[in-house]
Formats: structure tokens, sequence, C-alpha cells
């Protein structure tokens, strides 16, 4: 693999990938449990706080809200409002797996995200963790 040696990436809080442009955030299980925990919300009362519902037709997977410009609703002047509890999504950036398919998917993230190839060295063991926890499932709602 490209990353045999590791990588190098420390968040440079540029917020790119908070911000800017329209995207989704899929949440598992585990991350609504956690960030309900830690804003002091239900499991329901967290989702239709801060979630939004994407169709794929039979069932919907559970995404965090945009603001208007784009901006994820978690994100303030001084960064992400629930980091202690941030998705795993938010997590594992940029150590996702089609980031790391190949050299050139890794170089091309690195065009827009500024800590790609600064930092400490993140080990090969560490990139496929990272990986592995990716994969866990995002939560499902079906019927709505």
């Amino acid at each position: 693999m490209f990353y045999d040696k590791g990588l190098r990436f420390e968040c440079q809080m540029c917020r790119y990938c908070c911000s800017a442009e329209p995207g989704y955030v899929y949440l598992t299980k585990n991350d609504i449990e956690r960030a309900s925990s830690a804003l002091s919300l239900s499991f329901d009362d967290f989702i239709k706080a801060y979630c939004r519902l994407v169709d794929f037709g039979g069932y919907s997977l559970v995404s965090l809200r945009e603001m208007e410009n784009y901006d994820c609703i978690f994100l303030t002047p001084n960064g992400c409002g629930i980091y202690e509890a941030r998705p795993l999504q938010c997590r594992t950036y940029p150590f996702w797996k089609n980031v790391m398919e190949s050299e050139e998917s890794w170089k091309a993230e690195g065009r827009c995200c500024p800590g790609i190839g600064k930092g400490a060295l993140v080990s090969r063991k560490e990139i496929e963790k990272r990986l592995k926890d990716g994969e866990e499932p995002p939560y499902i709602v079906f019927g709505k």
C-alpha cells in the first residue's frame, strides 16, 4: 500500500471538512447515542433537533443538518461544538476508504485539505484502524 510507511496528517483547523459545501455526515447508532448524551437529549430528540433523514427509498439514513451556508450544525467560531462526541465520519477523516484507495486520491484530497502532509506521522496500523472504524454501518430508519 502507498501508506506502508505511514502518512502525515494534522488538522489545521481550516474547517474545510466542516463547512462551505453541501454534504452528508451520516451517523451511526453509536454517534447518535454519544452526541445525544453529551447534549443531555434523548436519542429521538437529538435526531429531531440536529438531524435530517436522507431518503433512499424504503429506508432513510440519518445525517447531521447543515446551516444555510452549508456549515455543519455544530460548527462554532471556536470549532466543533461537540468535539468530544463528534461523529465517526469526522473522527476518521481523512482516512476514509475513498481517500485511501490510491496515492492519487490521497494527493487529490490534499489539494483541499491543508492538514494532509503536515504534522505527526500516522502509522499504517493507525490508518488501517481508522479505515476499519469507518466501516461501522450508518443508522437506518425504515418506512419514513
